[in-house]
């Protein structure tokens, strides 16, 4: 009796919601199928791309993390998979579809055995031997591309950015885009830096009309009266970079001045016009014939240089003044003080071109050489906009690809060859893991069955033609043909990608797979009013406060 009149343990604060047990891990398993619904049409040359409209605008894009990102995803376990797709982006830049759709499928082959009762863990503790298992054979199936001749080496990794591009929007032009791609990278040498590499968008003309600079351009900045006057070309020049203000400024302060003769006054003005004329002269004296500057250069500056053949630009941006600074071999300056020719930077041409509707400064044959620019040209913005998009991954991809020089056969062939090595291997484990593995091994044909089902394809057919092939002696790198609608040799047709991209897809998609499986409780705390109440009310006293006080904090006379 005692017992039944025990009170009710309230361990949560009231209306927290939780949910548990096996049907919150199925709960899961769904949400990050839909996700992967989502992407998954976009996957291959034949992806279809999303329109995504919200308040900062329309997005056109096929891009799996940019994708995944604009969709402002709330249940917390499908966020893991938006994480991954980040994740695989900045770290190798390709391959974020695949990745999202492997990690849903790992998890979708795991739900009957949930709901049948097995123990996650025993899932978890599976997938993670066959992930290793998976990761160790496309290291021997990998080709390395080293030891080959900078002809060779480049017509090699143009071959890799064009798989990247071929499912991209611009997969049209990907032969004309991945050999300037590889020119960028290459161009930027073992410094590993992508902001290196500029890309600026043009509106107007068509996507030939890009063009790669070795070296740095950029808009042409503000200017002021007087630069019309200046020389628009030079060879050999020297550059000067600053990091100061080359105009007549107003007092920022409140400052006073108390003058006992009215003739003083003209001494004051003095001063002020020889301390701007004492800067320019030091400027002109240093021998430099291009003077940029990330703060404002005035009219005043912008006539004095146009009368001695000075060419001048203010307002230039940080980024593209730190590329200036590693091609030209130049030292942003914060003085004008003591300007040495070791300071200064040069370049074998600067000239200023229009290129459609703008005007850009455009300095190449860098002796440093380690930058390089594109210059993107098409007609929508959003299209612009996506082409950058479609570089980017090309970028990254070569990137990798010259770090680690190993290569596989895309089209799927890597995920059957896997996913065969993976059924062979379960028939030698006793016991559920056998029945596991095998599910893992199912799994991976998710890409190619994709790749057909976006392509119009049979999948049915064309999958059992490719295990028939895999199963072969020599089958290794038959993949899906997107062209014909059969298989065909990935790697004679260089459909190839880099190793390392397949392997972070598979870690990170094995990593979250496990991660979400081994999560059986989710709790939700309520929102507080009252904290939200008061944070308001502290706000609102906040801003009072400050307004109150908004002077400069000096004594009034």
């Amino acid at each position: 009796m005692s017992s039944m009149m025990q009170p009710q343990i309230i361990l949560l604060k009231e209306g927290t919601d939780t949910s548990q047990g096996r049907a919150q891990v199925v709960s899961n398993i769904s949400a990050c199928t839909a996700v992967a619904d989502t992407v998954r049409t976009t996957l291959g040359p034949r992806g279809m791309d999303k329109l995504i409209h919200d308040d900062k605008g329309t997005t056109i894009s096929n891009d799996g993390a940019t994708i995944m990102r604009l969709l402002d995803i709330v249940h917390p376990a499908a966020k893991i998979l938006v994480d991954i797709a980040k994740s695989q982006d900045s770290e190798v830049g390709d391959g974020t579809t695949t990745v999202v759709l492997l990690a849903a499928e790992f998890m979708k082959e795991a739900k009957p055995y949930v709901e049948d009762g097995v123990h996650c863990h025993n899932i978890i503790r599976s997938y993670r031997s066959a992930g290793n298992m998976a990761i160790e054979r496309v290291k021997e199936l990998a080709v390395s591309i080293e030891g080959k001749s900078l002809e060779e080496k480049k017509s090699l990794l143009a071959k890799c950015a064009a798989t990247t591009l071929s499912s991209k929007l611009i997969s049209g032009e990907k032969e004309f885009f991945a050999s300037m791609v590889v020119d960028a990278v290459l161009a930027i040498g073992h410094d590993d830096r992508l902001n290196l590499i500029g890309i600026k968008k043009v509106p107007g003309g068509t996507m030939r009309d890009s063009f790669l600079v070795n070296g740095v351009a950029f808009k042409k900045t503000f200017s002021y009266a007087g630069f019309e006057q200046q020389p628009k070309k030079f060879l050999n020049p020297k550059i000067l970079l600053l990091n100061i203000e080359l105009e007549l400024k107003s007092e920022k302060e409140n400052a006073e001045i108390r003058l006992s003769d009215p003739l003083q006054y003209q001494s004051i003005v003095d001063a002020e016009w020889n301390i701007i004329y004492d800067k320019l002269d030091k400027c002109v004296q240093s021998g430099a014939k291009i003077v940029l500057s990330r703060l404002a250069i005035g009219d005043l500056a912008t006539q004095y240089f146009a009368d001695r053949d000075i060419f001048c630009a203010g307002r230039v941006t940080e980024e593209d003044l730190q590329r200036l600074s590693s091609a030209t071999g130049g030292t942003v300056q914060t003085s004008v003080n003591n300007v040495i020719d070791e300071i200064l930077g040069t370049c074998e041409i600067f000239e200023e071109k229009q290129v459609g509707n703008e005007r850009f400064n455009i300095f190449s044959g860098c002796p440093s050489g380690q930058t390089a620019t594109i210059v993107l040209r098409g007609g929508a913005d959003q299209f612009i906009e996506e082409a950058e998009r479609s570089l980017h991954d090309a970028i990254m991809i070569v990137r990798r690809a010259v770090r680690n020089s190993t290569v596989v056969p895309g089209g799927g062939a890597i995920d059957m060859e896997i996913s065969k090595h993976l059924r062979l291997h379960a028939r030698s484990i006793a016991g559920k893991s056998q029945v596991f593995v095998n599910s893992f091994a199912k799994a991976l044909e998710v890409i190619p069955r994709q790749l057909c089902d976006n392509a119009g394809f049979d999948a049915t057919d064309v999958l059992n033609k490719l295990r028939q092939k895999h199963a072969a002696d020599g089958g290794a790198n038959y993949g899906v043909d997107i062209n014909t609608g059969g298989i065909a040799d990935s790697f004679a047709n260089f459909v190839w990608e880099p190793a390392v991209v397949k392997i972070n897809a598979i870690n990170a998609a094995t990593e979250a797979a496990c991660l979400i499986l081994s999560v059986d409780e989710t709790v939700k705390n309520p929102k507080s009013e009252s904290a939200q109440g008061d944070a308001a009310a502290m706000g609102g006293r906040g801003g009072g406060a400050m307004r109150g006080r908004g002077g400069r904090g000096m004594r009034r006379r």
